[in-house]
């Protein structure tokens, strides 16, 4: 069984970690053996509403980050591998990330490496951060690892905040407009529409689509939100299946103005985790299985592990990602043939990296400018429709009282 224990230490300070044992009174025992003074043990899992709701805390990339950093300077400095995670633990302020750490901390106490007690937690530290710790580990150059690792996570946490931004502007728009909607055919349209048919005007057909939306969406008012909300909702659910997974990775590489941007993100984030792979001194085979289950795209997932498989085969990349020219394009495949020629392979995915990294920073910076003139044509469509809607029927009743 495993029990969640806070204690207080031979220093008099106090420590938070998890410890195997078969019973609540052994956990206690094997504590005190170790210098330790419990103050709390409770069996993993059994905690309070407030712990659970601290548990469910998200772990955001920049504390990741934040920690790779900080475990690699002071490993620089000659610090041990224990004491690097029982400062970190106690630096933490995310009480979900502090929880993990005791347990990787409690873990390599118990001789477990870090690679492997960091692997417990897939959802927090993905594989890309375990296998490069691994081979640190096993090289005796972990910081150097660390240090590789920091950078891959720094460019990732870059290309999120970019992506992000630039989705921003269309995000406010689109929200905006669809509550503006809502408001409107709620509030505004019904006093509207009661006038018009008041006036026994022979009504157009896009004013009466109009005045039934108006109608429903006024009656029926919590029932339009929640249908809205469940839509939403049901959307993301969807879009978490392996179904829903693919449809959205089809989607993406075929979408206007979309599937550009998402083809140069796979492919930079491709070049710059092998690259970083590589340079850790990652065979290329798991280095590849590694990228493949680090990029989202399901389509590229999918190509890149068939990739590995034939490499480990015998075959070269350059001939594997060459089986789907839209995901790799020629430049791509081209450029990693002259690596694997050459032996350069990591040089080359880095020159492709900072490349395609490029290409995606000029393509998020004009991507405002693409957006917004498509923009204003459906808004300008939404409006002049509804302008037709109420003008049309206004000049009806003028017409039949002059």
């Amino acid at each position: 069984m495993e029990f969640t224990y806070t204690a207080i230490g031979k220093d008099g300070r106090k420590e938070s970690a998890s410890i195997e044992a078969a019973n609540l009174a052994t956990a206690g025992h094997m504590l005190k053996d170790q210098g330790l003074l419990p103050t709390e043990i409770h069996e993993h899992g059994r905690k309070s509403t407030l712990s659970f709701l601290s548990g469910m805390s998200f772990i955001s990339l920049s504390e990741k980050i934040n920690f790779v950093q900080n475990l690699g300077v002071m490993l620089k400095a000659g610090i041990s591998i224990s004491r690097c995670l029982q400062i970190l633990v106690k630096q933490t302020h995310n009480n979900k990330f502090k929880s993990i750490l005791s347990d990787v901390y409690s873990q390599v106490q118990q001789g477990k490496g870090l690679a492997e007690a960091l692997s417990k937690y897939p959802s927090v530290f993905p594989n890309i951060v375990s296998s490069m710790i691994k081979i640190g580990e096993l090289s005796g150059n972990l910081d150097k690892s660390l240090e590789y690792l920091s950078i891959q996570l720094e460019r990732e946490a870059d290309l999120k905040s970019k992506v992000r931004g630039a989705m921003m502007y269309p995000s406010v728009i689109v929200g905006a407009m669809v509550i503006i909607g809502v408001l409107l055919s709620i509030f505004v349209l019904p006093n509207l529409m009661s006038i018009f048919t008041e006036q026994g005007v022979t009504l157009p057909l896009s004013t009466r689509i109009v005045i039934a939306i108006s109608n429903f969406m006024s009656g029926h008012s919590v029932l339009a939100i929640g249908s809205m909300v469940g839509i939403i909702v049901v959307s993301v659910l969807f879009f978490r299946t392996p179904a829903g997974k693919r449809t959205f990775s089809i989607f993406s590489l075929n979408m206007f103005v979309i599937k550009e941007i998402t083809k140069k993100i796979n492919l930079a984030r491709f070049a710059r985790i092998l690259s970083s792979m590589l340079k850790s001194g990652i065979p290329i085979v798991q280095g590849l299985e590694v990228v493949s289950e680090s990029l989202d795209n399901v389509l590229y997932k999918e190509l890149l592990a068939q990739a590995a498989t034939d490499v480990r085969l015998g075959k070269p990349l350059a001939e594997s990602l060459g089986r789907n020219q839209k995901l790799f394009p020629v430049l791509v495949q081209q450029m990693v043939a002259v690596g694997e020629e050459s032996g350069s392979t990591q040089e080359i995915l880095e020159q492709l990296a900072i490349h395609y990294e490029s290409d995606v920073d000029d393509t998020l910076r004009n991507l405002a400018s693409v957006i917004e003139p498509l923009l204003i044509l459906v808004i300008g469509a939404i409006v002049g429709m509804l302008a037709l809607a109420l003008i049309t029927p206004i000049y009806s009743i003028y017409q039949g009282s002059s």
